[in-house]
């Protein structure tokens, strides 16, 4: 039977370090060699992600921005993206300039990832752009308003703050059927929350769906850790949790493995399929 198997990053594949242990990266790069179909399922964008896998022969496209874009790593491509209305942008800078007033606002346009931010006023916004400058040479663009974005294809919305700060937002935001939001606690920092946005035509669970036609697979079976997993969860055949995953996100799989930090994922593999 053609299964494909596909794993969340952070929390899940990565380890506390948020890298890829030489282990994990030895192992995969043996069971892809020997036929295994495999791949991953992000919130991060193409810039880190390329990076992070530059050790692994990943073999599938990947799925990025919780299920924004879907992305072939061999040939340098996006296969899929889903952008957001017209209205959907409207309503989402909005709600930036009355509630949040940061951020970074992604577009993808012929190809090619744009970041766009209107102020650094946030620590984390600071180290944020730092951190993905100096590791993954991420461009990021300053304009006056988010507002300048409107004509442009802008795919995704992404923050994260104490919770307080971000809850008016999160409960506007939802009232607009267009967008998706993801609003979950940020694994390295625990005193902070991500608000993600994207269309609602995005999710892990729909890009997952995508992959498993376009490739003909019969059966999907995947790992995570953190509720933004969840909607990819529905769709598997088989779905399991790591140790360190949330709660929630344990209560739904149909099994628990290892941590992150002893190479469950890959383990797991390696005793589980028959290549």
């Amino acid at each position: 039977m053609k299964t494909l198997y596909i794993s969340d990053l952070d929390g899940t594949l990565l380890n506390t370090d948020a890298e890829i242990s030489p282990y994990t990266a030895e192992r995969l790069n043996y069971l892809i060699e020997k036929g295994l179909n495999f791949s991953i399922a992000t919130a991060r964008t193409n810039a880190t992600v390329v990076q992070m896998l530059r050790d692994v022969n990943i073999n599938i496209p990947v799925i990025l921005m919780n299920g924004v874009a879907t992305y072939d790593l061999k040939n340098d491509r996006y296969v899929d993206v889903k952008p957001l209305t017209h209205n959907a942008k409207a309503v989402l800078f909005a709600v930036i300039k009355n509630h949040i007033k940061s951020g970074f606002v992604y577009t993808i346009d012929e190809n090619g990832l744009n970041t766009y931010y209107e102020n650094t006023d946030s620590p984390n916004a600071i180290a944020f752009i730092e951190e993905r400058q100096k590791k993954y040479n991420k461009k990021f663009t300053k304009v006056r308003s988010f507002e300048d974005c409107m004509d442009k294809p802008v795919v995704y919305y992404s923050i994260d703050d104490k919770k307080e700060v971000l809850e008016d937002a999160y409960e506007q935001l939802k009232k607009c059927s267009e967008l998706r939001i993801e609003f979950y606690r940020d694994i390295y920092n625990t005193d902070h929350w991500y608000l993600e946005v994207c269309s609602s035509e995005a999710s892990k669970r729909n890009a997952v769906i995508t992959l498993k036609k376009m490739y003909g697979f019969e059966r999907v079976i995947c790992f995570g850790d953190n509720l933004n997993d969840l909607p990819m969860f529905e769709v598997c055949d088989e779905a399991y949790a790591v140790m360190n995953a949330k709660e929630e996100v344990k209560a739904q799989a149909d099994g628990i493995i290892g941590s992150n930090n002893e190479n469950a994922v890959v383990k797991f593999l390696e005793k589980s399929i028959t290549l």
